[in-house]
């Protein structure tokens, strides 16, 4: 495990204190002061304590993303498509998702799993669209998935009339599930391009449309165009989570509206999606280093953890930092029917937790999100740091406890030029057991002549209540998205260790 060279000794200093202190759930509270007073909605924070404590429990094997032999990695055979000449290519393929049930296991889609990711281009960084690749359900091979193509045509955005759609340049993350009657409904981002002349700024807006696919014979899926394309949530007014015309002219904002996750529950519909906060529910701006309750811990921890922030170079990374994880309900028609206040938030510590990720198992929900250490403001924390967080709640709508004590459900410090280097990790209920099929991608864009970003080897991951392990020798195939719970042996012995 690497430790970062800014890693002062004030900074060690505070994690001795934080570590006696300890890390936990910290709610916006009434009285903190008065200009926090209207954020008082108790959605659970990431302090700068838990990334301490993070900092602490990473390197444990029970929580690092397991080692992959650089040697066995292959480029998944049917990631093919075309350059802007129309020549023949192999893609990058990268984040991606599985069509899912209503309660996050894998469709079976006229007895296929399908797997929607972004792909394009390794040279061409703008190149990111969305593809379907589906396999035969029970194959587990990363030959067996085939390639789709695009899911949609360039002309689609304009013929939906939808005023967002028809600057559409890029199509970002979501998420897919199989309707009640049968159809395949997809949720991902619509990103304008940055073209500040035209008033553009690179808005990302959740999506949706009906995917029409059908079965020409017994071994091929086919995209037989979409229906109901149509924008859902771009952030209003900014009050609840910010809209990009708030970040347009700050330096070093990062403004987020991605990633939406679909899911239901007790007859409701919803998404959960990476944002950042508005106006009414904890913004960004100086007066968060004067916010205890972004710190975590207690009075001393509070005072010489901001002191050592405001000699850090991340300090106005930190000041900036507001990433959420934004929840929405949807009328029957997947229209926007409620704006809610944040799950989660991680104001002073990062702008960014992506891939939103949420499933009822054992009678739980489970929220995990992803980030990156570099776009972390804690020393502590290195830039080839990979997490995935998660949390846990007795309902969808929290409040949300970190699992493990802090959050840290996975961890990885890689050097991004590595081909066994993975992001994006999705974790997949099977319906039975405790265990979760995770999977990523594999490999960073346009790096090496041959080896382009891949469906990265999935791996078990086995949940108990408030606490997760690596399951040991869990290591699957590249794509693997099912188990088969009868081999799936229960004394896998998934933990490393009792804490």
């Amino acid at each position: 495990m690497k430790f970062n060279k800014w890693f002062s000794k004030a900074a060690t200093a505070t994690v001795a204190t934080t570590l006696l202190l300890g890390g936990g759930v910290q709610a916006f509270a009434k009285g903190n002061d008065e200009a926090d007073s209207k954020a008082d909605s108790a959605f659970t924070q990431i302090t700068r304590s838990d990334m301490l404590n993070i900092f602490k429990q990473q390197g444990k094997e029970k929580y690092e993303v397991p080692s992959f032999d650089a040697s066995t990695i292959k480029n998944i055979p049917s990631a093919i498509g075309h350059d802007s000449s129309g020549k023949q290519i192999d893609l990058d393929v990268w984040d991606s998702w599985p069509l899912q049930n209503a309660d996050g296991t894998v469709a079976n889609y006229k007895g296929y799993n399908i797997v929607f990711g972004l792909a394009g281009d390794p040279k061409r960084g703008e190149d990111t669209f969305i593809y379907l690749f589906y396999q035969k359900a029970g194959d587990t091979s990363l030959s067996g998935w085939k390639n789709a193509g695009r899911v949609f045509k360039d002309n689609d955005k304009l013929l939906s009339n939808d005023p967002i759609l028809k600057n559409q340049s890029e199509e970002w993350s979501g998420s897919a599930t199989l309707t009640s009657d049968g159809q395949v409904r997809l949720f991902y981002t619509s990103r304008q391009p940055y073209d500040p002349n035209n008033k553009l700024y690179g808005k990302q807006t959740l999506s949706t449309a009906q995917i029409n696919v059908s079965q020409p014979d017994d071994k091929t899926l086919k995209v037989d165009g979409v229906e109901d394309l149509k924008s859902i949530y771009d952030g209003g007014d900014g009050k609840t989570y910010q809209n990009v015309q708030q970040s347009v002219g700050i330096d070093m904002d990062n403004h987020t509206l991605r990633d939406p996750h679909y899911v239901e529950d007790q007859g409701h519909k919803y998404i959960i999606f990476e944002a950042n906060t508005g106006t009414e529910t904890g913004y960004q701006g100086e007066d968060s280093i004067q916010n205890p309750a972004y710190y975590g811990g207690n009075k001393n921890f509070f005072e010489e953890e901001q002191q050592n922030l405001l000699q850090s170079p991340k300090k106005k990374g930190a000041e900036l930092a507001n990433g959420a994880l934004g929840i929405v309900e949807l009328n029957d028609d997947y229209t926007l029917k409620n704006v809610m206040p944040p799950l989660i938030a991680s104001n002073l510590v990062t702008d960014e937790i992506e891939r939103a990720n949420v499933f009822k198992m054992n009678g739980l929900w489970y929220l995990f999100t992803s980030t990156r250490g570099s776009k972390v403001t804690v020393d502590a924390i290195g830039d080839d740091d990979i997490y995935m967080l998660g949390y846990v709640s007795t309902s969808l709508t929290g409040p949300y406890k970190p699992l493990n004590g802090t959050g840290l459900v996975l961890h990885q410090d890689l050097d991004r030029d590595d081909i066994t280097w993975t992001y994006a990790h999705f974790a997949i209920p099977q319906g039975k057991g405790n265990n979760v099929v995770v999977s990523s991608y594999m490999t960073n864009r346009g790096l090496f002549p041959d080896h382009k970003s891949t469906f990265a080897p999935s791996f078990l991951l086995n949940i108990k209540g408030s606490k997760t392990s690596v399951v040991k020798n869990g290591i699957l195939e590249q794509g693997q998205i099912t188990i088969d719970p009868a081999n799936d042996k229960k004394e896998h012995q998934n933990e490393y260790g009792k804490k």
